[in-house]
């Protein structure tokens, strides 16, 4: 049967292909491709992403690369210079459309197929592309073979891409499907065909149906009978033949996943069930225990010793109020994040936590409010707010609510245990569950001071309020002062000296205006505030003069910029290699760099069992780096990999290294 399909659809195209006015189908090309480089200047020895842009014609449509009953996928002939090579194109998920009984896999809509550039290291010059591209276009009564001949040329630069180019070609990445990961099972029992797939019972499932590679494995034209079972769907449908091995995509929740399937017992499920959701359940303790663990961490204790403050001052006010309006701010905040999070990633961007520190503006203004909170706590200034705000901040709730909300802002960035986890599965749960997920880790953070509010033998243990309490607050300022001085570091690698210096200048002008507004208090005039609000949103307004430098990867003493192709050359040399990924606003980053990564021992360990070290530099947010990172179920940094030889997957360490694990490392040979 499928010889005789062929052969029609041979003999179709050879009609087709007569000059005869028997086809009035217009003049072509019905599917308009364009060939586009990421980048024009790429650099020797590195890979570049081709796009065949392609825009169907209305009422035409183009095929996948299994076009299914009817069709030809697309040919291409490619003329490259010597030494460069080409991968395999890589295609979005397609469209189904059932003709006449005959399932066809179909592009109706605009699309784009990626195919990777490898470039020779001793490349030089330009680069002329030239693809000659056979696709057979269709309607819903006629086809017609098209031809294109499509050329770019490349010049050896420096791998520079422009920021709208960029966005471009990520969205096109975001169509296409990931890999699963995870191996799947079929089973064939006469005519029909059970594919188990793993897959997440808590994860979003919508219209699902499995897109097969594999020729000849399935009836295409078959009805899919698609069913939960547990953390795996159970996929019955009509089967042609006994393959080796099932090769296909699963489009599921939106999203298409590389699915390969080895033969295996595949018991049929008792009945159809929606699944539990014990995955979204696990995320969400996992996330709430991260964030408990995440008070101890270095970049939480700066923010979190306001709340401390205001709890040793015991002033009468209602303890449960003010703890859950601090749990109220932690928890907005984080599903706030969590979930401008996930409308970028269905953007097609590479966003990933904490992705607001990657914008110099932000960090510009953390910098203005940590001065503030540092100059408040010194004693320059207090903050009295009029009419309902000041009735708000007399009871408490007020300013536990704003200091719950800076505290999540600022302090959710570190990673610590079980966060990475909790968060890699809230990214591909469905968003019920998955700000569910963010939302627990906003309870985890304040969990300590819930338990406070509601348990009065915790509360008996704090020490009473004395005059010490001045001094305590003014001590207090010392951290405060220390997280504006590691801010404006921050702005200044991601912007540059001119950048840094706008920061400072706006500071100073903001604490001129808080001394200024502070003598006023002190004098009983009233409206104290009044003078000094012109040059406080001056200060503010100055975030729109910075914005982010021209990237570069920065590398400490020996060590190297990451890069996927470097990776891959170091990992063919059969050498060890250590990567990690880390950001400058990621401060558990930077201590297990200073405590652990750049310490001597380390150092000496890793040069003498010639161990290649390779650091990504995520602090501007790089789109190329975001995806490593993201193929590796981490939701952002830090991220450590160690690449043993002769070993196909990393070793993921933990997300608090330790001296003597990476030493062992280095001398296990």
């Amino acid at each position: 049967m499928a010889l005789l399909r062929f052969g029609l659809m041979s003999l179709l195209l050879a009609l087709a292909a007569l000059p005869a006015a028997a086809q009035p189908v217009g003049k072509g090309p019905h599917v308009r491709i364009t060939l586009l480089a990421e980048t024009d200047r790429p650099a020797a020895g590195s890979e570049v992403t081709l796009a065949f842009a392609s825009v169907p014609e209305k009422g035409w449509h183009a095929y996948w690369q299994n076009p299914g009953d009817a069709g030809l996928p697309a040919r291409y002939d490619w003329s490259l210079p010597a030494d460069v090579t080409t991968g395999d194109p890589r295609y979005p998920v397609p469209q189904r459309l059932l003709i006449s009984g005959l399932m066809n896999y179909v592009y109706e809509k605009p699309f784009a197929p990626l195919v990777t550039l490898k470039l020779p290291p001793n490349v030089s010059g330009t680069l002329p592309i030239r693809v000659k591209l056979d696709y057979l276009v269709c309607t819903d009564a006629i086809c017609v073979p098209e031809r294109a001949e499509l050329t770019t040329t490349l010049t050896v630069g420096d791998g520079s891409i422009t920021a709208d180019r960029h966005a471009q070609f990520d969205a096109w990445r975001a169509a296409l499907p990931k890999p699963l990961g995870s191996t799947a099972r079929f089973e064939v029992e006469g005519q029909s065909i059970r594919l188990a797939i793993p897959y997440p019972a808590g994860a979003a499932l919508g219209d699902a149906y499995f897109y097969p590679l594999t020729q000849n494995a399935i009836d295409y034209a078959a009805p899919q009978t698609v069913t939960r079972d547990g953390d795996r769907l159970v996929i019955q449908t009509g089967a042609k033949g006994q393959p080796a091995k099932l090769e296909g995509l699963l489009q599921a929740g939106g999203r298409g996943l590389l699915v390969t399937a080895e033969p295996g017992s595949v018991p049929a499920p008792a009945s159809p069930t929606s699944g539990s959701v014990a995955t979204a359940a696990l995320a969400f303790l996992a996330a709430i225990l991260g964030g408990l663990i995440l008070n101890i961490m270095p970049c939480v204790f700066p923010i979190l010793s306001l709340k401390a403050l205001s709890l040793a001052k015991g002033n009468g006010a209602d303890p449960r109020g003010e703890a859950l309006a601090y749990t109220a701010g932690v928890v907005l905040v984080c599903l706030a994040l969590g979930g401008a999070l996930l409308a970028l990633r269905a953007g097609g961007a590479a966003a990933g936590w904490a992705f607001q520190l990657q914008d110099p503006r932000v960090i510009l203004v953390l910098l203005l409010l940590t001065t503030a909170i540092a100059l408040n706590l010194a004693g320059l200034f207090e903050v009295n707010a009029p009419g309902l705000a000041n009735r708000a901040a007399a009871s408490g709730r007020g300013g536990a609510f704003a200091t719950g909300a800076l505290a999540a802002f600022v302090a959710t960035p570190c990673a610590g245990p079980f966060m990475a986890s909790a968060l890699g599965a809230a990214l591909i749960l469905p968003w019920p569950a998955a700000l569910a997920v963010f939302a627990g880790l906003g309870l985890g953070i304040a969990l300590p001071f819930l338990l406070l509010g509601f348990v009065p033998a915790l509360r008996r243990r704090l020490p009473k309020p004395g005059a010490w309490m001045a001094t305590f607050r003014h001590l207090l300022s010392l951290p405060m002062f220390l997280t504006a001085l590691a801010l404006a570091w921050v702005l200044g690698r991601q912007a540059g000296v001119n950048g840094m210096t706008v920061g400072l200048a706006a500071a100073l002008l903001a604490a001129v205006a808080l001394w200024w507004a502070g003598i006023r208090q002190r004098r009983g005039a009233s409206r104290a505030w009044l003078p000094a609000l012109p040059l406080l949103l001056l200060a503010c307004a100055s975030a729109a003069l910075v914005g982010p430098a021209q990237a570069e990867q920065r590398a400490p003493s020996g060590a190297e910029p990451f890069s996927e192709a470097r990776l891959a050359q170091l990992r063919a040399e059969r050498r060890p290699v250590f990567a990690y990924f880390t950001a400058d606003w990621c401060l558990s980053c930077k201590v297990n760099e200073k405590a652990v990564i750049e310490t001597d021992a380390v150092r000496n360990a890793l040069r003498d069992g010639k161990v290649a070290v390779l650091v990504g530099d995520w602090t501007n947010g790089d789109p190329t780096l975001g995806r490593f990172i993201e193929r590796h179920n981490r939701a952002g940094v830090p991220l450590y990999l160690w690449y043993a030889p002769g070993q196909h997957a990393p070793q993921l360490l933990p997300q608090i290294l330790s001296r003597a694990q990476l030493v062992d490392l280095a001398r296990a040979r």
